[in-house]
């Protein structure tokens, strides 16, 4: 289940700040973050590991939890059912877009210059290809 875990951060720069943005935001499972500046508490929504999150940031400054609440998710309410109009629009014809297709679509496709090169069997080699854009190989 998501926890809202509100935790006191001594955040005393901005670049530390930024730092433990990062930080939370890369931990598994974080949903939303929200920090209040004046207060240094940052708000943590989502299926974390508090304590992992917490020892990762006392590597960058001061922090301990505040508190850690179980969040239910919000449960949708269901429409109210709209009546039908009494007759249907006509339906739209499906419109079919259909775009080219070039040979450039996919960077790693095959290539015909490709067949024309030659390799030779020994190690210190060189492959020249007549064609302007292909790689010379040392």
């Amino acid at each position: 289940m998501a926890a809202k875990t509100v935790l006191q951060l001594s955040v005393h720069d901005e670049r530390i700040r930024k730092k433990a943005f990062v930080i939370v935001s890369r931990s598994q499972g974080v949903t939303s973050i929200t920090m209040d500046d004046k207060t240094g508490k940052m708000t943590v929504v989502g299926e974390v590991d508090v304590p992992v999150l917490v020892m990762k940031l006392r590597k960058l400054c001061n922090a301990e939890i505040v508190s850690v609440e179980v969040v239910k998710p919000p449960e949708k309410k269901p429409e109210p059912a709209k009546p039908d109009p009494a007759k249907p629009a006509p339906a739209k014809p499906a419109e079919v877009v259909a775009f080219p297709v070039t040979h450039m679509n996919y960077p790693y496709q095959y290539h015909s210059s490709y067949a024309n090169s030659h390799y030779q069997p020994y190690g210190n080699s060189r492959v020249v290809v007549e064609e302007p854009n292909t790689c010379v190989l040392m």
